[in-house]
């Protein structure tokens, strides 16, 4: 059973939207699917009850209100964590996950905020011993934008080694994130569709293929390092 987080101490920053995706897309595959939200807004509840009976079944559990207990059978569980996690508190969340996803935002505020997390969460022992594994993605970007001087200015007093990677967006939070061996995996863009998908109850992936196919091909990076084996954690000794 592969256990996968979406997290974030910053609001707004996309998580439930990133849940609910990444849950329909497995479902998609014929994967057996449990979101547990954890969030007292229910948002990804809401989203399932939305969801069509034809349409790939997903579970839910309002796991801020009842123990998450989730069949054998389950092949993933994607929980959907609240801003505000800190302490004791973001310490007991990340131990239930194998991998911990943290969506950011394009601006100052928000990488800074980003950057203070995951500091955060390298203090919580499981990350540090290689039991859980982090990844970045870079979320509701605005295509043909460029904040790279922004970025400068935010990020640009820590003077880190690192080698360039392929996006100029994030161009320093990548610096800080190489630094630290976390990696920065996806771009994904300011679309409607996830508008469209959302009020439905689906997913990008239960929508006509030629209708979301830039968006499709922008989450290709993300589900191709949740297979590989980078994105899973050593076992336990």
């Amino acid at each position: 059973m592969r256990k996968i987080m979406l997290l974030n101490a910053k609001g707004g920053c996309g998580k439930s939207t990133l849940a609910t995706n990444l849950a329909s897309y497995y479902a998609s595959q014929g994967k057996a699917v449990v979101i547990a939200d954890f969030d007292r807004q229910g948002s990804s509840m809401e989203w399932i009850e939305q969801r069509p009976q034809d349409r790939p079944p997903i579970r839910g559990i309002a796991a801020w209100r009842d123990p998450v207990r989730v069949p054998r059978s389950t092949d993933y569980v994607i929980m959907d964590v609240p801003a505000g996690a800190h302490g004791a508190d973001l310490t007991a969340l990340v131990r239930r996950a194998h991998t911990l996803i943290v969506p950011v935002l394009p601006s100052p505020t928000d990488i800074r905020a980003a950057a203070h997390f995951i500091h955060e969460m390298l203090l919580v022992g499981k990350i540090v011993r290689d039991e859980t594994r982090v990844a970045v993605v870079a979320n509701r970007v605005r295509e043909n934008t460029s904040l790279q001087n922004t970025m400068e200015s935010v990020l640009g007093s820590m003077k880190i080694n690192y080698s360039t990677l392929n996006t100029q967006i994030y161009h320093n939070l990548e610096r800080f994130l190489s630094r630290l061996k976390i990696p920065f995996i996806a771009t994904l863009r300011e679309s409607q569709n996830y508008l469209v998908a959302d009020a439905r109850g689906l997913g990008i992936f239960d929508l006509t293929r030629s209708q979301v196919a830039r968006d499709l091909e922008q989450w290709e990076p993300l589900l191709k390092w949740l297979e590989s084996k980078r994105s899973i954690p050593e076992p336990a000794r």
